[in-house]
């Protein structure tokens, strides 16, 4: 049959993939979702000494400056900690609260959330790939009434991609700098940015800040 003699010719072999990595999206979508992003919760509180113990120094960070307590859910808020009115949580290490996901962007679902960017970039650009193939121009009255779903797809596909992408270039930045979205954009109102000598008082080097983030 014309299938069979398809798989043969391995011209099943790229849809498969895509629709693979289609799915993948998709669970990404749903798994940073749900998942939680690192809500603080109260019992954690008796664990705030514990960074302390393991070694990470953090540079040209005031001493005089000290946790406080969330006034909305009165958890005492560690370093780098913001209370999200939307999630009303605090959540670790902040990064923004994504209306997409309707979820809080934060320590733990930080690093699949730039995978599913990822992938869901390389989804945009396969699929305007395979749009603007299947594209053809001639001079006739009828062009565009054979081409306008391919065209319209195109041309949402290509917005859409470059959103997705100006978005993973500035995470990657941000993550290379060790700093979060939340502290990039409201560097003066943070205690503990407003009063360093340091610009990126969190960054380590490239290599490390990402080595941290993603391991």
């Amino acid at each position: 049959s014309d299938l069979q003699k398809q798989e043969e010719r391995g011209e099943l072999l790229q849809p498969l993939i895509f629709v693979l990595l289609v799915l993948c999206s998709v669970l990404l979508y749903f798994k940073v979702s749900l998942m939680d992003p690192g809500f603080v919760k109260p019992e954690e509180e008796e664990k705030e000494g514990e960074d302390k113990g393991q070694g990470v120094v953090i540079p040209q960070i005031p001493g005089d400056i000290k946790l406080r307590r969330c006034g909305y859910c009165l958890v005492k808020q560690p370093m780098r900690a913001k209370h999200c009115q939307l999630c009303q949580h605090c959540v670790r290490r902040y990064d923004h609260h994504c209306p997409w996901l309707e979820n809080c962007v934060g320590e733990r679902n930080h690093p699949l959330f730039i995978v599913y960017l990822s992938v869901q970039l390389l989804v945009l650009l396969w699929g305007g790939h395979v749009a603007w193939s299947g594209l053809y121009f001639e001079q006739s009255g009828e062009w565009l009434q054979h081409n306008i779903f391919l065209l319209v797809s195109f041309l949402l596909i290509f917005i859409f991609t470059v959103v997705v992408l100006l978005l993973l270039v500035s995470h990657l930045y941000l993550i290379s700098c060790n700093t979060t979205t939340w502290e990039f954009m409201s560097h003066h109102h943070i205690s503990y940015l407003r009063h360093s000598e340091l610009e990126h008082p969190f960054d380590q080097g490239i290599i490390l800040n990402l080595w941290r983030f993603f391991c």
